[in-house]
């Protein structure tokens, strides 16, 4: 039998940057074998919920609503509050009020009523840190925390942007005179409510922020102001005014007098008559007026 003759076959030999390619190749290969499990079983990045806070809020309003979105029993953020650390002017003792600044915020797994309210705290220091309210405070020779007192007071009283201005200038020209501010909101802050009806007799109230009985600002701010009431305070619209009262929804009519003042107050009176409700009853923010009586101030129109 015949056999061809056949060359011996040589052998593939790799060069060394051939094995230490294909080394980094099985690792690579390794590599990602064991990282692909870990790739599909890691958590997207959370989205972050939002939390809310309008204008107008008391302290009290922002600690419940943190309350509820980060499913804590009630109370719990209002307990964290004096341990906080707040970057707070010292006027504020402590008391966040006035500086819980209105805004949406984000909220996440890892927030925690600390962290919430110092956010909301910081902000508040920013925007009244601002060029035009700071310096617009020194004008008027009013700390950021009186700032944030006036706001306050405009913020629960004025119904509109135009509103709030001639809010602030009436608060401004009272303040000028010494004369008492006489408002609602002050007296409904200091009973723990939100009406607009209130009687002769809780004017008497013995309260710090009774506005009827002492002089000046309250001790500290009523709600949470925002920038349009923030910019009011600092930079009120020019007016002599010393009274308003919201005669009917969308019409607040603005006072320099007693007398023109008592006009106003009879027409709001006539067009309550006429709605079927009693006669000295508030329909929104504006001046005081009392059935029975002829005593009239810078309030809001209210209940004898």
């Amino acid at each position: 039998m015949r056999h061809e003759y056949q060359p011996p076959r040589r052998r593939s030999r790799l060069t060394r940057r051939g094995r230490l390619a294909l080394f980094l190749g099985m690792l690579l290969v390794v590599g990602a074998a064991a990282l692909f499990p870990l790739m599909r079983g890691a958590e997207a990045p959370e989205k972050p919920r939002r939390l809310t806070i309008p204008e107008g809020w008391r302290a009290a309003q922002v600690y419940a609503a943190i309350d509820r979105e980060l499913k804590l029993p009630p109370g719990s953020t209002k307990a964290v509050v004096p341990k906080a650390a707040l970057a707070l002017p010292a006027e504020a003792k402590g008391n966040p009020e006035g500086f819980l600044f209105p805004a949406t915020y984000p909220v996440t797994s890892k927030s925690t009523p600390a962290t919430l309210i110092a956010y909301m705290v910081d902000t508040a220091n920013r925007k009244l840190a601002t060029g035009a309210v700071a310096n617009g405070a020194k004008a008027h020779g009013m700390t950021p925390y009186q700032t944030a007192t006036l706001a306050s007071i405009i913020e629960a009283e004025a119904e509109s942007r135009a509103d709030r201005g001639k809010v602030a200038r009436v608060v401004h020209n009272r303040l000028a005179r010494s004369m008492p501010l006489q408002m609602d909101s002050t007296i409904n802050y200091a009973l723990g409510r939100n009406t607009v009806d209130t009687k002769l007799s809780e004017t008497r109230i013995d309260s710090p922020f009774n506005t009827y009985q002492r002089q000046g600002l309250p001790p500290t701010p009523i709600d949470s102001p925002g920038e349009e009431a923030m910019a009011a305070a600092v930079a009120p619209t020019p007016g002599d005014w010393l009274f308003f009262v919201t005669v009917k929804p969308g019409d607040t009519r603005f006072s320099a007098t007693y007398e023109e003042h008592e006009k106003h107050v009879a027409e709001f009176n006539r067009i309550r008559a006429g709605a079927g409700v009693g006669a000295g009853a508030s329909a929104g923010p504006g001046s005081r007026a009392r059935s029975g009586t002829s005593e009239v101030a810078a309030g809001r129109a209210r209940a004898g």
